[in-house]
């Protein structure tokens, strides 16, 4: 089967590689009165018809320039746009044979008391160095277009159905507004709420570190930033939007987000509350802020949490009430000396679940099953600080800090009722418990790194410090009772308060020396040193039913573990930048020890060892062309066991399940390596991007159960010889436009394999996991009129078993959407977002497919300052969450409550006021 998609793929790259001709359009650009050549010019080909972009590229050191078209076959204009020059244009009927334009003569843009200065057309693309930017105001959008849409109007620019940017191929992971974050680095409240009208320059570099950044160093990720910088007029004003709403079943929503701008100061204010699941802050024009169709630009977990900026909510399956608060500032002191950017959050998530699982456990002796429900209800609260501070200090000298501080609150509630039977349905155990726990965690990070550049460019001294210091407390009253009906054994019943604490201090020092051999080459020498201590306490007291207090202590549950371990490094480093390639290869040592305490029963056990490891990292980016290149990286590193898989002593916490250490426990080595290729081809609109990864793990830790007769567990660890997994695959995208029509439609495959190994019931069985996603999307558009998006993904999980009770175990999902937008006729918006899933091989009693459809109505009148709006969520009301999970151990098929059909009205209001003056933007919005 494998053989037959690897087959499909190489056809499939083998037709387009010979599917049209290439042409090339060359010349040379020099001064006309030096003649001399000018380097870095921006050179563009454009449709004659709407002036879409088709390629571009700049002019070498030598002036020289070279495109390499594919058969264009319409009216196309070259032009060449430098900097204090006149603009140089040409006209082509069409591009079918090779052309060499030879020597194009550009005049300066000269001014005397008898010449007048002529405004140069300022070009859609420009290069800077190591930038790719596009002038915003070239790219048509909607009037009332967020950050988003102008995005997806940008040549080489992709967003697909989960919200994921790419340029050229390379995914972008940090977006910033006027070179600082905005609420967070991933930048989705930026993209989604900025308006595009307000942006000047679209900025696209390569992501680097603050250390790479700093430091002058080549980015070592194959990853992209983009920068959004706003016009000058208006940077200056204030804008936002406010929703609230109401619907049937008591759902409701609200959110608010408004921003002051004033030349460097930005200070930014959002809230939002609901229970319908969301953050708050997608802002999708057509469903706002709901969910389980076109919205995804947050994310979203299976266990139905979901989350922004790293803040989670929820936490659970569920139903979640949410509540947030958020601050963000930004400015410039001291004469652009300092430049603070932080945020504050303030965050509450209510969630309510019940769950139902039916599990197969998969032994080598014969199948068990587990049958359980559950009630839950978690309400976290928390608090969150993040402050970046960059000081430049004196011309080479610059200081970086970035302090962060977070609290959070967790009361949660639980109940489950679980059943174990074996293979011939007879019962082995049954257990009940009622959980109430109060959680409370606190952590301090903090990043400071210091660079100081020398006389000689490239050469530089740098000193890095990074602390975290964290504590948690978590106070359980739980009351279980367990039956054993096999083997004799007694009956646990426990009711019970254990207050568990662990506090967690590390601290890190690294020094760093770099020094250019060359322009192009640069040794690196740094030294560091780790050092890290953990402790964890487990005080548990049995409830006296004399004194109605838990005041009897209770040895067998209790323990202190202590735990520290140190970390020293030297490393020596190769940096060659060209201008086709980056190589980076860092070899260092690894001097690792760890000395760990555990106190049970009076009994104290310490265990210390030392280790020596090498450490190696090594990346090599290739640029084929401009928005053609490889990437490849490979690390091997080494990691210690932690002290509860080392300190052998019983864990009775769970009374199915006695966990002990195991002492000779061996540190896991890593060996890791990624590659991709990606190419898009701007002359015909398509892009192609593919990926190879994996990694080898010598001495994997893993578990090592044993069952008795009652399915009671004991379970200690062991390291196995190795396992390992790859992943590949590729995605394919092309587009077509024509006047105000757009087809685009993308092909994609991924592939992973795992292999592993484990323990159960003493024997060593070997999984072999087998995973295929092909997908498919297409995107039909009539500009301000219709867009039409049908997509469709498949999943195919195949695990096979080497020494188990079962030889293999398959399973497959459908995915299908159709989601469709019209704009007509004139001031009417209808949405419908339609989706269908079905699970394969779910157990009976459980759901297999279900049909979710959201349909969203508005309409805008008052000389569209008012848009009623009405949203239906799951029109047929048949949402469900059933899901079939296979790992090497067990088959588990589980149900969740999920969020049930509603109808939701709200009110909206949108304000922008840039330079003091209301440009005719304050609209309400009623939805």
């Amino acid at each position: 089967m494998l053989k037959n998609y690897f087959l499909l793929v190489v056809l499939f790259l083998s037709g387009m590689s010979f599917s049209q001709n290439t042409f090339s359009v060359s010349g040379k650009l020099v001064d006309e009165n030096l003649k001399l050549p000018l380097e870095s010019a921006t050179v563009y080909f454009s449709k004659v018809s709407d002036s879409t972009v088709i390629d571009y590229t700049i002019s070498d050191k030598n002036g020289n320039f070279n495109f390499k078209l594919r058969n264009v076959a319409y009216p196309v204009v070259l032009r060449v746009s430098y900097t204090g020059y006149l603009d140089y244009k040409k006209q082509f009927p069409a591009i079918d044979k090779n052309i060499d334009l030879g020597t194009l003569l550009l005049k300066e843009n000269v001014s005397s008391l008898n010449e007048v200065i002529v405004k140069s057309e300022i070009p859609p693309i420009s290069v800077k160095t190591d930038t790719l930017e596009f002038n915003a105001s070239s790219f048509k959008v909607a009037p009332d277009a967020n950050v988003e849409k102008l995005l997806k109007q940008l040549p080489g620019v992709e967003i697909d159905t989960d919200g994921k940017i790419t340029v050229n191929g390379k995914e972008v992971n940090n977006i910033l507004v006027n070179g600082k974050p905005f609420f967070g680095k991933d930048g989705k409240i930026a993209t989604q709420n900025l308006p595009a009208n307000m942006i000047d320059k679209v900025q696209v570099t390569d992501t680097k570190t603050k250390k790479e950044e700093l430091s002058g160093q080549t980015a070592s990720d194959n990853t992209s930033t983009i920068n959004l910088t706003i016009q000058e007029d208006k940077n200056k004003g204030l804008f936002g939007k406010a929703t609230a709403g109401y619907g049937t079943d008591d759902r409701y929503e609200s959110s608010v987000l408004f921003n002051y701008f004033k030349d460097t100061q930005k200070i930014s204010f959002l809230g939002s509350s609901n229970n319908i699941n969301s953050v708050g802050f997608s802002m999708d024009e057509i469903f706002d802020n709901m969910g389980g169709g076109r919205n995804q630009s947050m994310y979203v977990n299976s266990n139905g949490s979901f989350g922004i900026n790293g803040m989670r909510f929820g936490g659970n399956s569920g139903i979640t009430k949410s509540n947030m608060i958020g601050i963000h500032f930004s400015d410039e002191w001291l004469n652009k000396k300092v430049d603070p950017n932080g945020s504050y959050y303030f965050s509450n998530a209510i969630s309510e679940n019940r769950n139902r699982t039916s599990r197969t456990n998969l032994l080598p002796t014969g199948n068990t099953s587990t049958n359980s429900e559950s009630n839950s209800k978690t309400d976290n609260t928390g608090h969150s600080i993040t402050v970046d501070f960059e000081i430049k200090i004196d011309s080479t000298t610059t200081l970086y800090l970035s302090p962060s501080l977070t609290k959070n609150n967790t009361l949660d509630k639980y109940e489950s009722r679980s059943t174990s039977f074996d293979a011939s349905n007879t019962l082995l155990n049954e257990n009940t418990t009622t959980n109430f726990q109060d959680s409370d965690r606190s952590s301090f990070t903090n990043n400071l790194y210091l660079y100081k550049k020398l006389k000689r460019k490239g050469r530089g001294i740098s000193v890095t410090m990074n602390n975290e210091n964290s504590n948690n407390e978590n106070n359980l009253n739980t009351i279980t009772n367990t039956v054993f009906y096999q083997s004799g054994n007694p009956n646990d019943s426990r009711n019970q308060n254990r207050l568990d604490t662990d506090k967690k201090d590390m601290i890190e020092f690294e020094i760093g020396y770099s020094e250019p051999i060359t322009d192009s080459l640069k040794l690196t020498f740094e030294t560091s040193f780790k050092t890290q201590q953990n402790k964890n306490s487990k005080a548990t007291f049995d409830f006296d039913s004399f004194t109605n207090e838990y005041s009897n202590f209770n040895d067998l549950l209790s323990n202190d573990i202590r735990s520290k371990t140190n970390t020293f490094n030297g490393t020596v480093g190769i940096n060659i930048s060209k201008k086709k390639y980056r190589l980076n290869i860092d070899l260092g040592t690894d001097f690792l020890n760890y000395d760990n305490q555990s106190n049970y029963l009076g009994n104290q056990i310490t265990l210390k060892n030392n280790y020596i490891y090498p450490n190696v990292t090594a990346f090599l980016s290739y640029k084929v062309a401009k928005s053609k290149s490889i990437y490849s990286r490979y690390s091997y590193n080494a990691n210690l066991p932690s002290a509860e898989q080392l300190l052998p002593f019983e864990n009775l916490a769970n009374p199915l399940n006695t966990v002990i250490g195991n002492a000779f426990l061996k540190p896991i080595e890593n060996h890791n390596l990624y590659m991709n290729f990606n190419n898009y081809d701007y002359a015909t609109r398509s892009g192609f991007y593919t990926y190879f990864g994996g990694s080898l793990r010598k001495n994997s830790i893993v578990s090592s159960t044993v069952y008795d007769s009652d399915f009671k567990a004991t379970t200690t660890y062991q390291n196995i010889n190795q396992t390992y997994n790859f992943y590949t695959g590729f995605s394919w995208n092309k587009s077509y436009k024509k006047e105000k029509r757009t087809l685009k439609y993308g092909l994609g495959l991924g592939m992973n394999y795992d292999f592993n190994q484990g323990l159960t019931n003493a024997a060593l069985y070997q999984a072999k996991g087998v995973q295929l996603n092909p997908r498919a999307s297409i995107t039909w558009s009539i500009d301000d009129v219709v867009t039409i998006a049908p997509s469709y993904r498949y999943t195919y999980n195949v695990t096979s078993f080497e020494n188990y009770v079962i030889d293999k175990s398959n399973v497959f999902k459908h995915n299908f959407k159709l989601e469709t937008t019209t704009y007509w006729p004139k001031n009417v918006v209808l949405g419908n977002d339609f989706g269908y899933t079905y699970n394969s091989n779910i157990a009976n009693g459980f759901q297999k497919d279900f049909y979710l459809w959201n349909v969203s109505l508005g309409y805008n009148f008052f000389k569209e300052q008012l848009l009623a709006k009405v949203k239906v969520y799951d029109l047929l009301n048949q949402n469900v969450n059933a899901t079939r999970t296979i790992t090497p151990t067990a088959i588990t098929d589980e149900e969740n409550t999920v969020l049930q059909q509603y109808v939701m009205f709200s009110l909206t209001y949108k304000l922008e006021k840039f330079g003091g003056k209301n440009k005719n933007r304050n609209r309400i919005i009623i939805d």
